[in-house]
Formats: C-alpha cells, structure tokens, sequence
C-alpha cells in the first residue's frame, strides 16, 4: 500500500515505521474474516483493513476526528488478523502507531481520561495489593458488574514456596496484578519447576511488564517500565548476585510474555538499553515452552486424576507469540483428557488487558461466546494461561476457570 506521509511525519521514527508496515498490505481483506470486533459490529472501520486504512490518512495528513479514535479503541490487539495475513503486515505494531498519534490530536472526553489514568496507575500502584484485599472481604456485597473483576480469596496453598535450590535456575516475572488477584499461579510454577529440578528466582525490583501503559497510550511510561526491569533482572542474567546464571525469564502470563518478547524492538532506540533488552526478549520464554522436556519428569511425579479440561489459547500465546499446541499436547502425553473450542478457538475472549473495563458491552459479548463455543466440550474446568483471560471468563460461568499449571501443580503434590 503506497502512502505519502504528511511533512509532519516525514523522517520521524514512527512514519517510518508505519509506512514500511503498510507498505506489505495488499488490500486483499482476510484479516477482516477473523477480526472478533468486526463480527459483531459489521463495519469496515471496525477491521484491521479499515482501521489501516484511517491510520494511513492520518499519516497522509487527514485530520483525525473522535469517530477515528473510537474505532481505533474498539480494537482487542488481539492480533489474529496477523496470523491471517498472507503478507504478514505488523498491524498490532501499526494500531499501537495510529492511536499514538490519534491520541495526541484528539482530545479524549474527560470520564475517559479518567479511566485510563486510573487504570496505568491503578494497576501497577502498590496500593493494588490493599485494595484487592479490601475488594474480598466486601465481595459478597458488591454489585455483580463489580464481583466479577475480584476474585475469592487465595487457598493458603498460593503463599507456599518451594525452599530447594537447584542448579537449573529461572527468573520469574511475578507480574503487576496477578500477585494480588491470583498468587498461586506464581506460586504453582514455582513448584511444578521445582518438581522438575529447576529453581526460581524473582528480581524484587521488577514489576508490571510495561503493557498497561503502552496500550493505554502511556509511551514513555511504558518505556520507563520496561527499563526498570531490565535493570532488575540484569545482575541475575549476567550471575552477579552469588545465585548463579539463570538460563531463562519464564512468563506464565502470555499478555507480558509477549511483551517482554518485544523489549528489543521497544528499546531500539535507546542506546543505554537496546543491547540488553535484546538479551531481554531472547531469553524470554514462555512457561509452556519449558513443558516438552519437563514432561518426562513430571510424568512420574503425577498423584492425581486430574478433570477432564477445556483448554483456552489466549490471543497473546497462539498470534502474538505464534506459540500453538504446546500445551494441549504436553498434557496430553502428560495423561489428562484436554480438548480446544471445536470452533472459534482462535477468536479473542474480550478480555485484552483493559479492554474489558473500557469497551465492556463488547468484551462481555465476546465472553460469552467463546464460553459457548467450549460448552460442547463439557468439561469440568477451563483452563488458560493469562491471568485477563482467566478473569474474564470466570466471570461469566460457573465452571472453575484457572491457569494450567495450578492443574498441573495439583496432580503432581503428595
């Protein structure tokens, strides 16, 4: 797709960018077939191709308009349309681009702004952890909207380390939210590693992976995020602590695993920090990637007959990360009965990191029918492995929703 980029942008970082994104698209629409968003609204504007089409006038010098920004937001980032693409067009790269600049020549109305300042901060705040505290003890008496977005209390399982030391070790990213609203997702890996004769370590000075604030428009801060924790998992990368090298940074939440995969490209520019953060992004793995060798081990270890599992792939594993199957075939040699959707299994919950707070008529639309397209499967648990998705679903059903390594972790345990 040719574009002429306004004078504005002419030379700068992001017009270069996003003019060598579109200039791989070829009109051609299949992104549109997969686009969750375009499903249920039916408009153009609504789909990867013709939102690519309103970031290009704005790059051509159009003026953007509130009725630009909104399709903009209306967008998951879900990433689907670039696992449909045969030209293999950036759009998640280009959308974060075109709302950046969006952003910055549309005024945002003010309960909105609002609600994104409360979200980049609130989130990442230490006063999280008090607050979601508060949120259970008072959850029986909140509104329904309201209970769905904190859940019970942990188990007291969920505050138990393992206290072994290995020589294998691993980082972990404990995250920004999910120390508070799921700890024993962090908790299970750290024992189901354990079981398998690998240690994990956590740098105390890391914290949210940088994700809230970048998709929330936040550029610097979510620059300023990313530089935080590489800083903090430096000295445990290079094995200046005395505990020794680790050979990777594990995530158990796809959302900032696809993130931190993309700290080299983020920091590119930085000249303090693109090396490392490229060292970064190449030791990040996701916790599934470590499974096909851990299955040998743990297959003697397993106690339990674990319930039969419907398993969701989040968007942030199977297009951001291109990661598919991992999961679904390990426990599947592991032993457990684990099926995917027999349809619609590559389309987005909703959930998508804030988008449920923001967009919720559309999120909880979404919600719904993935939970549908899995009930033929009739299983006694979903699992999946991001706490958003986890949440969200939860929230519309009945059946236990949890990350798969807290399954895991419970058929192996004595």
């Amino acid at each position: 797709m040719q574009t002429n980029l306004a004078p504005e942008f002419l030379g700068t970082a992001d017009g270069a960018d996003a003019e060598a994104i579109l200039r791989k698209c070829v009109h051609c629409g299949f992104c549109t077939a997969t686009c969750p968003t375009y499903q249920l609204l039916g408009d153009e504007l609504d789909g990867p191709r013709g939102r690519i089409y309103l970031i290009k006038q704005v790059l051509e010098g159009e003026r953007p308009t509130r009725k630009t920004q909104i399709h903009l937001d209306r967008c998951l980032t879900c990433r689907n349309c670039e696992s449909t693409c045969p030209s293999g067009v950036q759009y998640g790269a280009l959308v974060d681009i075109g709302r950046r600049i969006v952003d910055a020549k549309v005024e945002r109305p003010p309960a909105e702004r609002a609600a994104r300042m409360a979200l980049k901060e609130g989130l990442t705040s230490p006063l999280f952890a008090p607050a979601m505290k508060l949120g259970q003890l008072f959850r029986p008496f909140v509104p329904a909207a309201l209970k769905g977005k904190v859940p019970p209390k942990a188990p007291a399982r969920a505050h138990q380390w393992p206290t072994r030391t290995h020589e294998r070790k691993v980082l972990m990213l404990l995250g920004c939210v999910q120390p508070s609203m799921a700890p024993n997702i962090n908790s299970a890996t750290a024992r189901v590693l354990d079981a398998a004769g690998i240690q994990t370590l956590v740098a105390d000075g890391a914290g949210c992976c940088g994700a809230i604030r970048a998709h929330l428009n936040d550029h610097e801060g979510g620059l300023n995020d990313m530089r935080r924790n590489v800083d903090a998992w430096w000295p445990l990368v290079e094995g200046l602590t005395g505990q020794g090298k680790v050979e990777a940074i594990v995530m158990n939440a796809s959302g900032c695993g696809v993130t931190v995969k993309d700290y080299g490209h983020h920091l590119r520019h930085d000249p303090a920090y693109a090396e490392r953060a490229n060292r970064i992004a190449a030791l990040t793995k996701d916790l599934s990637e470590l499974l096909p060798e851990l299955v040998p081990t743990l297959k003697s270890k397993l106690r339990r007959k674990a319930p039969k599992l419907a398993y969701h792939p989040p968007c942030t594993l199977q297009h951001g990360q291109q990661l598919r199957g991992g999961v679904e075939v390990a426990f599947t040699e592991l032993g457990f009965e684990v099926a995917i959707a027999p349809s619609e299994s590559h389309l987005c919950c909703g959930s998508a990191g804030t988008y449920s707070v923001l967009q919720p008529t559309l999120a909880y639309q979404l919600r719904d029918r993935k939970l549908a397209a899995l009930a033929p499967l009739r299983a006694e648990a979903i699992v999946s492995s991001n706490i958003g998705c986890i949440q969200h679903l939860q929230s519309g059903t009945g059946v236990p929703v949890r990350h798969w390594v807290e399954v895991l972790d419970e058929a192996i345990a004595d």
